[in-house]
């Protein structure tokens, strides 16, 4: 489903400049594999301090559970496909297009149907093109209009355990219709390199499972510092590991004279 389509210049269709560009795709997305790495391992290791302290027994997370096996059985049912269809194409799109905007880019056509969709604009860059595949856009839309909800009127706290469930449902929906789509012919990706854009992809969902997790707690904030403290010391650790590993390499090729 054409997602973006921008306005390029003929004269860098050289194959030069596509081999540049090509090249400093693939070493971005290298140098980025690291940090996706360190960033699993963070999340990992969060999240099984979380379920040792019980987090997994509390309300909201089985509220949140019960709406992501309630929006996973539907789409495997396959009941009501094309409604959900058009609705994911109109966020994909919905999506790229607040992007545009707010890269002070503009849409002069935006075009949503169940055989796909489409928006012009004279922007687009690697936020624009792969938005749609890290931001939950439906989620995010409750999400503003629950806390607008709250800010206007005092709410019991089964309005929050609800609010939950509607976060299970509409990330849940954001995953699953992005895995369906991401194996298909998809010009977002080729536009920006598939290997890179993948990459991409990867690190922006786990750190949005990562907000996710923080804004669970009493304290995001400080929830949100804690992970961030974590993911310093393991990316030190995992540093000096790789580091040593490539020292002991390079000393024994020079031992054996192949250095």
């Amino acid at each position: 489903m054409p997602a973006v389509i921008a306005a390029t210049d003929a004269g860098e269709d050289s194959g030069g400049v596509e081999w540049t560009r090509r090249l400093i795709r693939w070493l971005t997305a290298l140098v980025l594999l690291p940090l996706c790495w360190v960033t699993t391992w963070t999340f990992l290791s969060r999240f099984s301090l979380a379920t040792e302290q019980g987090f997994w027994q509390t309300a909201k997370f089985w509220y949140f559970a019960t709406g992501v096996l309630v929006m996973a059985g539907w789409f495997w049912s396959g009941l009501l496909q094309p409604f959900f269809l058009y609705l994911y194409v109109l966020g994909h799109e919905l999506t790229h297009a607040v992007f545009v905007v707010f890269f002070r880019g503009k849409v002069t056509d935006f075009h949503v149907s169940t055989e796909g969709g489409y928006i012009m604009t004279n922007k687009t860059n690697l936020v624009i093109a792969l938005s749609p595949y890290f931001v939950p856009i439906w989620a995010v839309i409750g999400a503003v209009l629950y806390a607008a909800l709250r800010f206007c009127v005092v709410l019991t706290p089964a309005w929050d355990l609800a609010f939950y469930a509607v976060m299970g449902v509409t990330w849940t929906f954001h995953m699953v219709w992005t895995v369906w789509m991401l194996p298909r012919d998809q010009p977002d990706l080729k536009e920006q390199g598939t290997f890179l854009s993948l990459v991409v992809i990867y690190q922006a969902n786990l750190l949005v499972l990562v907000a996710l997790l923080c804004l669970a707690e009493k304290a995001p904030l400080e929830s949100a510092r804690e992970f961030a403290r974590e993911w310093l010391r393991h990316a030190m650790t995992w540093g000096d590991v790789l580091w040593r590993t490539a020292w002991q390499a390079i000393s024994e090729l020079r031992t054996t004279g192949k250095f």
